[in-house]
């Protein structure tokens, strides 16, 4: 489904709104996510997903699966839409093969050019199997 406007109102959520929803650490705050979210007509931005990820992961120690799992669920709530749904759903398959979520986001970003080019020798073997474009060293 597309991300663009639909009806009268729609409104961006912050990581904040998306950490508090997913992770109901704080009660007050969780709340308030949970009826902005159910409230519908909600964009989630590429950026806010990526910044998500990274805090579910580095600050509160969710693993892998956990976070993909969540991201699916928060993706496919009504009334949420998300910028790029197959760029999110390419990502996470590439992180269930091992892939970081912001190098399956770069990758899958990039897929119409014909390489991506990193230093990154693990990025470049995961890739292999999982990325949608060539990854190689320059």
């Amino acid at each position: 489904m597309s991300w663009q406007r639909r009806g009268d109102v729609m409104r961006a959520v912050d990581t904040n709104i998306v950490v508090r929803y997913l992770t109901a650490d704080d009660q007050t705050q969780a709340s308030r996510a949970k009826a902005v979210l159910d409230a519908g007509q909600v964009f989630v931005s590429t950026t806010v997903l990526l910044e998500s990820e990274w805090v579910l992961r580095s600050a509160y120690g969710f693993a892998t699966d956990e976070i993909a799992a969540a991201l699916r669920a928060l993706a496919g709530l009504p009334g949420l839409f998300v910028e790029n749904p197959s760029l999110l759903a390419e990502a996470l398959h590439g992180v269930e093969r091992g892939m970081d979520f912001a190098d399956a986001l770069h990758f899958g970003t990039s897929s119409s050019c014909d390489a991506f080019l990193t230093f990154d020798r693990r990025s470049i073997n995961l890739a292999r199997d999982a990325a949608t474009i060539h990854v190689t060293e320059p």
